[in-house]
């Protein structure tokens, strides 16, 4: 068996209410990404993968091992880049300064962002990363997929999945990811943009 675990939230399961709730929390974290770790955990033995960081995983393999340790990566960012305190309305610093600089303004990279998630056609993720160069650009990312695998620096994700709005949103995708604004801690995603 491989040695991944189930991340810790870095916040109590309802501190996201209402953007995300507690019931959506128990679910999405609790039982989807806890599935991903045991599926990935019980195919790693003899794949080769044994000893590599789940981003080698993401850039080098293939069907179920490629799908598990995706959804893991994209778990761990997506969950991490929260905050259960009341959260800064946009980023502010060298982020915002590279938000302005690459979209005009955090309110037309906000739209951008939201329309690319809005028009991602079934399962997936909408990004915004980094390139080689640091120029922010935003991307889908169909299923399990990630930033990495094109060379990006992932900084900021949305999870597209029906899973992960569902409970507190039915259909209305969009409105879901209006309401995720509220809750990002861009301390986090500037810190990314550091690395």
């Amino acid at each position: 068996m491989g040695n991944f675990k189930l991340m810790t939230l870095p916040y109590e399961p309802e501190a996201l209410e209402p953007v995300i709730s507690r019931e959506t929390i128990g679910f999405h974290h609790g039982k989807h990404l806890s599935a991903y770790v045991n599926n990935l955990n019980a195919l790693l033995p003899g794949s080769g993968f044994e000893e590599a960081s789940l981003e080698e995983i993401v850039c080098k393999a293939t069907g179920g091992i490629l799908n598990n340790a995706g959804q893991i990566l994209n778990h761990e960012l997506y969950f991490g880049q929260f905050t259960g305190r009341p959260a800064k309305a946009a980023p502010t610093g060298k982020l915002g300064e590279a938000i302005a600089r690459d979209f005009g303004s955090f309110e037309a990279f906000r739209e951008a962002f939201q329309k690319a998630g809005t028009t991602l056609f079934g399962s997936g993720w909408v990004w915004l990363s980094a390139d080689k160069d640091g120029k922010l650009v935003i991307t889908q990312e169909p299923n399990a997929a990630n930033p990495v695998q094109k060379g990006l620096r992932p900084l900021l994700t949305f999870d597209v999945w029906e899973h992960a709005y569902y409970l507190d949103f039915q259909n209305r995708r969009p409105d879901h990811l209006a309401a995720l604004w509220q809750i990002i801690d861009w301390e986090v995603i500037e810190s990314r943009l550091s690395k």
